[in-house]
């Protein structure tokens, strides 16, 4: 018997691109079809290394997730335990994100170096992918812009992790009830 798939939208907000170099300061995510079902949190920086338009992007600074953020193990504990304890019987998690290789991977990489494990296993639907191949338009056509004038979301993306999860959860939906 197969499991059942929940699909959860997960985004981040990091101090810039290098993974293990750089820290994932924030993860944000939801149900993609129960968007009240939601995580948010904040992580301890594992490094000083940052990129200054990284942190201009979410408005964080490492001083600031220092202070309020949780050890990165401590995080992705209460990450792994908001999954287990909000999955049905007989489910398994699919990583859903915008640009889902940048945010899986860093997920994948603090899952592994905390916990030994990844919940999500080894690979994340992309919501760019899934538009290319539902539009047939070309991979620059995969902007969110451009993918909200297909779909016209509520919501908007503002770069806190959590409202983007929730506002990829909603894309995600509008992508699939096209096809």
């Amino acid at each position: 018997m197969s499991k059942k798939e929940i699909f959860i939208s997960v985004d981040i907000e990091t101090s810039g691109p290098i993974i293990g170099e750089h820290s994932m300061l924030t993860i944000g995510a939801c149900f993609v079809y129960n968007p009240d079902i939601e995580f948010a949190i904040m992580l301890q920086p594992i490094s000083d290394k940052a990129i200054e338009e990284a942190l201009k992007v979410s408005g964080i600074t490492l001083e600031q997730a220092s202070k309020e953020g949780l050890p990165p193990k401590e995080a992705m504990s209460h990450f792994e335990s908001w999954l287990i304890q909000n999955m049905p019987e007989n489910a398994i998690p699919i990583f859903v994100g915008l640009n889902a290789p940048f945010d899986w991977s860093f997920i994948n990489f603090y899952f592994l170096k905390y916990l030994n494990r990844n919940p999500f296993g080894i690979s994340a639907i992309d919501i760019k992918a899934l538009f290319m191949g539902a539009t047939k338009c070309s991979w620059h056509g995969t902007k969110s812009s451009l993918i909200d004038k297909y779909v016209n979301p509520t919501l908007k993306g503002d770069h806190n992790a959590l409202h983007d999860a929730q506002y990829q959860a909603e894309l995600f939906r509008l992508i699939r009830e096209k096809q």
